[in-house]
């Protein structure tokens, strides 16, 4: 099968932040550019004229499309112009996004660099989610889930531990356990009432390859159960008749990416549902 090789190009990303915030954007949006790829150059707490002196120069060692982040106006306004003059696409991705609130709000934006990464309350509760994710991976602490968010059950590799974590970076305490044949679940787990209880089930085929691809890591290739599809056929059956039987709801992540599912399981927890396969 013939593979067309991708075209490069030169993305260079001024910030006087950290440049998450810019990052996230730029990667979102050449996502949709499947056939190119971004040779990223990124500039972050870009705040003076001389420290965008040294950004313009490799700009001009390097011509690419510059994306930036900068909230003070006479900054703002010297890279602009000196992107025209060497006549490079300069975008600030968040003033139409700005404009339309001021329009919106009817009020003047009060730029503060950085003020989105603020040590504030939500921050804090980031960091104890996280905390609590961490200390509750892969069926740890279950003597007291009801102090969850959420509780994630799953066979093993169904994307449990990195969807917590993505869960965790949001502020939501998720605890996550393994079902593995033989093994009871905790005692207690149906009887939970805070947290919401979500299954995360795969098709039995996606579940083998990723599991072959672990014990490849593992140094180990021998066939077992682990990897049996008609084994593993019989877990995701056990999986979905415990969830019936406690109305807990399914997410198929076969085709969803780590972003995705999490995505589903905030949406069940604002409007719970009995599935989302």
């Amino acid at each position: 099968m013939k593979t067309t090789a991708k075209q490069y190009f030169h993305m260079h990303m001024v910030s006087d932040a950290t440049g998450e915030t810019l990052n996230t954007v730029a990667r979102a949006a050449t996502a949709y550019y499947a056939g190119y790829q971004p040779i990223e150059h990124i500039y972050t707490l870009v705040r003076t004229s001389k420290q965008l002196d040294r950004m313009i120069v490799e700009v001009e060692k390097q011509p690419g499309i510059v994306l930036y982040t900068i909230a003070d106006a006479r900054l703002k306004a010297e890279i602009e112009q000196r992107c025209e003059a060497l006549s490079i696409p300069c975008i600030s991705i968040l003033d139409p996004v700005i404009a339309s609130l001021a329009t919106y709000l009817n009020a003047k934006s009060k730029p503060h660099i950085g003020g989105q990464h603020v040590l504030n309350a939500e921050y804090f509760q980031r960091i104890d989610a996280l905390n609590y994710t961490m200390a509750h991976d892969d069926g740890q602490m279950t003597q007291d889930l009801d102090s969850a968010d959420v509780v994630l059950l799953g066979v093993s590799r169904s994307s449990k531990t990195p969807t917590s974590i993505y869960l965790a970076n949001r502020g939501i305490k998720t605890a996550n356990i393994p079902l593995v044949p033989g093994i009871p679940t905790p005692p207690g787990l149906s009887k939970l009432k805070h947290p919401l209880i979500v299954g995360l089930i795969a098709s039995a085929d996606r579940i083998s390859q990723i599991r072959r691809h672990r014990l490849l890591t593992l140094n180990e290739g021998r066939d077992t159960s682990y990897v049996d599809r008609k084994a593993i056929t019989e877990e995701l059956l056990a999986m979905r008749k415990l969830c019936s039987a406690n109305n807990w709801p399914i997410i198929d992540v076969t085709r969803r990416s780590i972003e995705e599912t999490a995505a589903a399981v905030m949406n069940l927890m604002a409007e719970p549902t009995t599935s989302t396969e």
